[in-house]
């Protein structure tokens, strides 16, 4: 009896010091970015008194009224509070409005900004436009993995922003297609690979490939494939349970967009896009690439994904509480019966993408993808906040009220992280597998504190925020 005593006392020790440690590497971290980003903002500051004289000539003030014209030399101020562009000035042109970018923070103070752009990965609690002004508006342009800060996806969080430019069909600039070009390569047959060719090379390759060095994210796709395997035959060229070696021109991460290593996969009949987050409308390359190829992606992701799939039947979905080994006998059927696997891929042969959401979508962005023809969806962002405020400005110069935007909880949302429990081999004493679920429920913390504090508008000490988070 007191042998389980001091086993369940030593259990308990254990946990409680994971928990700790996990808190401690965040804080720790936090503080370290913020040291790093004084460090940006002093350079920062330099750069700005050395070219003082030529930035102020650019803008001329325009009052806090926002009066002036775009026609007569007064320019609204747009500051990326986030130094995504890395510009410490630049009069951009948004059709009939032009407004002033800049990385420069110091023109928090000046009176003709407007407003500030945030780029989610680098949104930090230590440093931000407080206070904020009547006329301050804050965009928010997110389309990563919410890994990358889970603060942003917290109602409390979300709603302190104007403008998004988020992965989410809901946002006000929604980035839901950011990796796939155009229909046209949907439909293009550069890598088709016909199925004959397929099956002859299946006496070297495995049916299924899978490739990816971002091991154990927040989906748990590793421990899903890792079952997987066990029952079907799987190539895996990544880091994570690698099995297959690619020729050493495409070991390099770089590589991963070439014609050669597209050529590799397209030869295989099945690949496993699964991505790093479950959310909805978060798709990434993973989905399009195999769609692109001529291969059947076998997909876990994005709860609404026939949303956005080209046709109902031009990809596996995986059901999460599906076993693995159903999905194997079901892809070892496909690998066998020609005239059933075919029916995945009748849409590419065809070239008909029939889904009227995907088309509308496509036809209707109004940025590119490695399209030099096309404003890029950073471009089109700026250009929404500053048409934005100019409406506005001329809404007040006419004696109407001035139009208000605020993001909604759905512009930027996911679940909680959830693993399989599917009985386990060892892991990697590396692996990250069991901190995403904490790291989640922690940041609901945060965001409700960053709410509070940022409600209050003044400017707030690290130590008052994490003071706050820990106040419940």
């Amino acid at each position: 009896m007191a042998r389980r005593s001091t086993k369940t006392l030593v259990f308990c020790l254990c946990i409680s010091a994971s928990f700790f440690l996990i808190i401690t590497f965040k804080v720790v971290g936090e503080l370290g970015h913020f040291e790093r980003q004084q460090l940006n903002l002093h350079l920062t500051e330099g750069l700005y008194r050395g070219h003082k004289e030529t930035l102020r000539d650019t803008i001329p003030v325009m009052d806090t009224a926002g009066t002036g014209a775009p026609g007569g030399g007064s320019y609204p101020v747009i500051v990326w509070w986030s130094p995504l562009t890395g510009e410490t000035g630049r009069l951009g042109d948004c059709g009939r409005n032009r407004c002033f970018f800049t990385i420069n923070r110091t023109y928090y103070h000046h009176p003709s900004t407007k407003a500030f752009l945030f780029y989610g990965t680098d949104f930090n609690v230590e440093s931000l436009p407080l206070p904020r002004r009547a006329h301050h508006h804050w965009a928010l342009f997110h389309e990563e993995s919410p890994k990358n800060n889970y603060k942003l996806f917290h109602k409390p969080v979300i709603t302190l922003f104007n403008h998004t430019a988020t992965f989410s069909h809901f946002s006000h600039l929604p980035l839901t297609t950011q990796y796939l070009e155009s229909l046209d390569v949907l439909r293009s047959h550069a890598y088709f690979v016909p199925l004959s060719k397929k099956n002859l090379l299946r006496k070297s390759l495995a049916p299924v490939v899978y490739v990816q060095s971002d091991c154990d994210p927040p989906s748990d796709r590793d421990t899903f494939v890792r079952q997987l395997m066990t029952h079907i035959q799987v190539d895996s060229y990544g880091e994570c349970l690698h099995n297959k070696d690619l020729p050493p021109h495409l070991k390099d991460f770089t590589a991963m967009d070439e014609q050669g290593f597209y050529r590799i996969l397209a030869q295989y009949k099945f690949i496993l896009a699964f991505e790093n987050a479950v959310c909805d409308d978060y798709i990434t390359e993973k989905l399009w690439r195999p769609l692109k190829l001529g291969v059947v992606p076998v997909y876990y992701g994005a709860p609404n994904i026939h949303r956005w799939l080209p046709s109902n039947g031009s990809a596996i979905v995986v059901r999460p509480k599906e076993s693995p080994e159903k999905l194997a006998e079901y892809l070892k059927r496909l690998d066998e019966n020609d005239q059933e696997y075919e029916t995945y891929l009748e849409w590419k042969e065809k070239r008909e993408i029939s889904n009227q959401n995907l088309l509308a979508e496509m036809t209707g962005r109004k940025w590119g993808v490695q399209d030099i023809t096309k404003d890029s969806h950073v471009d089109v962002f700026e250009c929404m906040v500053c048409k934005r405020i100019w409406e506005n400005i001329n809404r007040l110069k006419e004696g109407l009220t001035p139009r208000t935007w605020q993001a909604d909880a759905n512009h930027l949302k996911c679940p909680p992280p959830t693993t399989f429990d599917f009985a386990l081999g060892p892991t990697s004493w590396t692996s990250q597998r069991g901190i995403w679920r904490p790291s989640y429920e922690q940041s609901k913390k945060e965001a409700k504190a960053l709410h509070i504090l940022a409600q209050r508008n003044k400017n707030f000490s690290v130590e008052e925020f994490w003071k706050q988070v820990f106040s419940d």
